[in-house]
């Protein structure tokens, strides 16, 4: 069509003229005509001591050895760097995208300006912490898990199940943080730390909020449709499904709990967080302990 003349103007149409009126783009008409290339392009530069196939061999192992799934070539890169291969993270992404290795991701609807334009991530550790819901089944029925989570660290403080899902049921994690944190449970014991939550029955009943209140904690609730205000439970929601609620079963509550207090511990000691440099979050706590240790 490109090439037909124009009876009024006696020119060809041309490229241009046609993929306007028809709505296409030019660059998807060029890579159709293309011919097909034999070996898939590549970005370029040298491509380093270790050839794909070794790289993608290691990278294979460090998925193999790691006790937990769902971790990105961010994750992979870094293990590999700790374990003495040095590449790049583009090489990593490529060949993991390349052999199926890459970990499923959810694409949404694109996102408009939101309630809140600041940031949920403290400087500091038990500054502010996050708590939320979810379920499972057992063989006992369904039954609910809570967590709470350090916003800073991403150290998870507390996890509990239930068959009923209570506002004190709720109270567990934040009862297990608290001891764990500030070495005990009493009277404004945890003041200065705030507690982020949604608008569920059992986080704004009087009891929840009354005990949280004697312990010395703020409560600090997020917007109203807004789950990501609660970013940082929501995302370790995904992480306990993937690595255990998702692919393990459980014959009753008992067992299940247990299971959520086995994986509290692996997932605080080798869980790498990015934005503290690819550290476990026990790492984070301990470098900014460790300062007001040895002032005390």
């Amino acid at each position: 069509m490109s090439r037909a003349v124009s009876p009024s103007g006696g020119e060809p149409y041309g490229l241009a003229r046609v993929c306007r009126v028809w709505r296409a783009a030019r660059s998807t008409v060029y890579r159709h005509r293309a011919p097909p290339r034999a070996v898939p392009p590549r970005r370029p530069g040298p491509v380093g001591p270790m050839p794909d196939a070794g790289l993608v061999a290691a990278i294979r192992a460090v998925l193999a050895a790691s006790p937990l799934h769902g971790e990105g070539h961010r994750k992979v890169w870094a293990r590999l760097r700790h374990g003495g291969v040095r590449t790049s993270k583009r090489r990593v992404l490529r060949l993991m995208g390349e052999h199926d290795l890459l970990a499923p991701s959810r694409a949404g609807p694109p996102r408009g300006p939101r309630a809140h334009d600041g940031t949920i991530i403290p400087e500091t550790v038990d500054t502010l912490w996050g708590t939320d819901l979810t379920t499972t089944w057992t063989g006992e029925g369904q039954a609910a898990v809570f967590i709470a989570l350090d916003h800073c660290s991403a150290e998870c403080v507390g996890l509990h199940a239930a068959l009923r899902a209570t506002r004190f049921e709720a109270l567990e994690p934040i009862r297990q943080g608290v001891r764990r944190c500030f070495g005990g449970f009493a009277k404004d014991i945890a003041r200065g730390l705030a507690l982020r939550h949604d608008h569920g029955s059992q986080y704004v009943s009087h009891d929840f909020q009354r005990e949280i209140a004697f312990l010395g904690i703020d409560s600090s609730p997020a917007f109203v449709r807004a789950p990501e205000g609660n970013g940082c439970a929501e995302r370790f929601i995904r992480t306990l499904k993937e690595n255990l609620l998702w692919v393990r079963t459980f014959d009753t509550v008992e067992g299940l709990r247990r299971a959520l207090l086995e994986f509290r511990d692996a997932y605080n000691t080798t869980w790498l967080v990015e934005r503290h440099g690819f550290r476990p979050p026990d790492a984070v706590r301990k470098e900014q302990l460790q300062p007001a240790a040895l002032a005390a």
